[in-house]
């Protein structure tokens, strides 16, 4: 007998990406994403102004994943959303909305984990991507959080490091910032660092007390006052060596996050590694991670690109795996901007 299909919508607003998606089982059927680009000009994320947008997207976004996937609101069987770790003004508003939609519609409520949805982002069923089998090391990045995690199951997970100070997505940003480049940094960094020599600077890396974990606060200020030195001696410096910065600065930051992994796999003995979170879009990491897999014999899992950042087929799969638990939300759930792991 053929088990009944579960279609889920999955609402994700954590910082500023307002997005919707159709989960059928594990197979996303849409995925819409609605950027806010009003944060350019202030040099990063304002948070009243990303909740405001949220407001104004999220019923168009909603209307426009159930067109792409071709069902109506009734033929749902869940809601699932991010209750956290984020922006609370804009967990706010899709807290709010789904709660209100799943109570109008008389189904399940599920809420999630913003960080387990990056994870298990690896498990949606896409012909680009393979599937891990557990246990898995998974090397989360993103603006805000950068962990090394021991993936025993969908929903247990063991931090074996983590940044003491700022995430690694940060540091790309401000990086970027202290060189005059408009925010998001990040990815303006990896586009130039192509054209760039990696080895032209070096910049010290800083030490931690536990060997996995990560600092990145004092690697943004020795490429300030590195490039500071430098300008007083030639005020055209960045704009002369631009590409050459940005390889410099990439090559170091994928260096301190490849060391970290490398260990944690010595340590534990496993070698089946993910990368997931928005800073996994970063072409050199993806590049040196795959080359492990003939340098170091590693099964290496790199997500579809579309599910490195913000989006919300990650957080219906997260959804479609509590379903199946039966692991259900009360009306009364509340978004909370800081959340463990585990929570």
């Amino acid at each position: 007998m053929k088990s009944k299909s579960i279609h889920i919508l999955a609402i994700e607003s954590s910082c500023d990406d307002t997005s919707a998606a159709v989960l059928r089982n594990n197979t996303v059927l849409s995925n819409v994403v609605a950027n806010q680009d009003i944060h350019a000009q202030y040099g990063g994320v304002v948070p009243e102004l990303a909740s405001r947008a949220h407001q104004q997207n999220i019923v168009p976004v909603m209307q426009q994943a159930l067109a792409k996937a071709n069902i109506t609101a009734n033929q749902l069987d869940a809601i699932a959303f991010t209750k956290g770790p984020g922006l609370m003004g804009s967990l706010l508003v899709g807290t709010s909305f789904a709660k209100s939609l799943a109570l109008a519609l008389d189904i399940p409520l599920i809420a999630v984990n913003h960080m387990q949805a990056h994870v298990l982002a690896h498990f949606i069923k896409d012909e680009a991507q393979r599937i891990p089998e557990f246990p898995f090391l998974c090397l989360t990045i993103s603006g805000g959080h950068t962990q090394i995690l021991k993936v025993e199951h969908y929903n247990q997970f063991k931090i074996l490091g983590e940044t003491i100070d700022d995430a690694v997505g940060e540091a790309f940003d401000k990086s970027a910032k202290i060189m005059g480049l408009p925010y998001p940094g990040g990815p303006l960094i990896d586009r130039y660092a192509k054209s760039g020599n990696k080895k032209a600077f070096k910049f010290s890396e800083p030490k931690t007390d536990n060997p996995l974990n990560f600092s990145f606060s004092g690697l943004k200020t020795a490429i300030l006052y590195f490039l500071q030195k430098e300008i007083k001696k030639n005020p055209n410096f960045i704009e002369d060596h631009k590409e050459d910065i940005c390889a410099s600065i990439q090559h170091t930051i994928v260096n301190i996050l490849s060391k970290r992994i490398k260990l944690a796999s010595d340590q534990t003995g496993i070698t089946r590694v993910a990368i997931a979170g928005g800073v996994s879009a970063n072409s050199e990491i993806r590049a040196t991670l795959k080359s492990f897999e003939n340098t170091l014999n590693w099964q290496t899992y790199i997500p579809k690109f579309e599910y490195t950042t913000d989006n919300a087929a990650m957080i219906g799969i997260v959804g479609y795996y509590k379903y199946l638990q039966k692991d259900f939300d009360e009306n009364d759930i509340k978004a909370t901007s800081r959340l463990d792991i585990n929570a």
